[in-house]
């Protein structure tokens, strides 16, 4: 099978594999699109240190199931997302939190992905997906759509509030959607001026550039870009008790901070790690409600090494999904 695989700190390279045999517990899928996330790019360009050699990168897999088991049958379509595995046993999992549990695995990283043809899944961790619909437009809400929403709940925002978001990629097209239908003001910073008209189309109040002022207070904030400079930024943008999530598994490192200017007030910042399973099937069920619109760049998988390499340019305005 034609498959892509990661070599730190170089771009990806195309090679020739063997079907992927599925271990106890789970399927075979064939893939039929996986959506290009940032988290490929760090892992491909060394800022993730790579757990596996040569790994087949990519979290957004769309496919069909062609060797089923307990859960799925032959035949069924599903999705396979970031997380890939965890322990069961320690206290985050038991209390929920299995996103921080030690012994967490993750699709592209620890186990190949879906830059390949085929890929397999832990069935208890991949998400049933309605096979009517065109698996690009679903690709992408099973990182940029869960993560940001995971994101989206960590600062707070809802009903009344006015967020922040830096950045606007993948993850925060979809964001802005979601915090926009559940009633949210929302303010877009970015340097592209393509990101920032899409952000308006998509319902924003407002959309400038990364380091401009915002034009009101905010209640919450993301930062969704890979750059720790921004994280004074956000917060000098926060009102009192105001909440900042940083979205990102990368980051740069973050200048110094004012306690009074940055964080007093009761002002927060939250890291975001990964996702649970329930975040995901909250997530995909919002989606099918409110169905966001999608501005998606669709390149064959034999260019996804250009992919990458336009993502990295910020030459993506919207998503980037691979057709298989």
């Amino acid at each position: 099978m034609r498959a892509w695989v990661a070599e730190p700190p170089g771009p990806i390279r195309r090679v020739e594999r063997d079907v992927p045999e599925p271990g106890p517990g789970e399927v075979l899928v064939q893939v039929l699109a996986c959506g290009v996330c940032r988290t490929d790019l760090h892992l491909a360009e060394g800022d993730l240190a790579p757990r596996r050699p040569y790994a087949v990168p990519g979290h957004e897999v769309v496919g069909v199931v062609r060797t089923g088991g307990a859960r799925f049958t032959r035949g069924d379509r599903v999705g396979i997302a970031w997380l890939r595995g965890t322990c069961g046993l320690c206290r985050w999992c038991r209390s929920g939190r299995e996103n921080l549990c030690p012994q967490s695995t993750y699709t592209g990283w620890d186990a190949d992905g879906g830059y390949a043809e085929f890929a397999t899944a832990p069935e208890e961790y991949a998400y049933p997906l309605p096979a009517d619909e065109d698996p690009v437009l679903q690709a992408p809400l099973l990182c940029a759509g869960i993560i940001g929403f995971r994101a989206l709940r960590r600062s707070g925002a809802g009903r009344g509030s006015r967020l922040g978001i830096w950045g606007f990629g993948a993850s925060a097209h979809l964001t802005l959607q979601v915090a926009v239908a559940e009633g949210a003001e929302v303010h877009v910073f970015t340097r592209s001026p393509a990101a920032q008209r899409l952000a308006l189309d998509l319902g924003a109040v407002s959309a400038q550039g990364g380091y401009d002022r915002t034009p009101a207070a905010l209640d919450a904030a993301i930062i969704f870009a890979p750059a720790g400079d921004l994280v004074p930024v956000a917060l000098s943008a926060l009102d009192r008790g105001g909440v900042l999530a940083i979205a990102g598994i990368h980051l740069t490192d973050v200048p110094p901070l004012a306690y009074e200017e940055h964080l007093f007030y009761e002002k927060q910042v939250r890291s975001v790690t990964a996702n649970t399973r329930a975040d995901g099937a909250e997530f995909l069920a919002l989606a099918a409600r409110i169905r966001p619109r999608l501005a998606i760049t669709r390149y064959p998988l034999d260019a996804a090494d250009r992919a990458l390499s336009e993502l990295a340019a910020d030459a993506v305005t919207g998503v980037a999904v691979l057709t298989v």
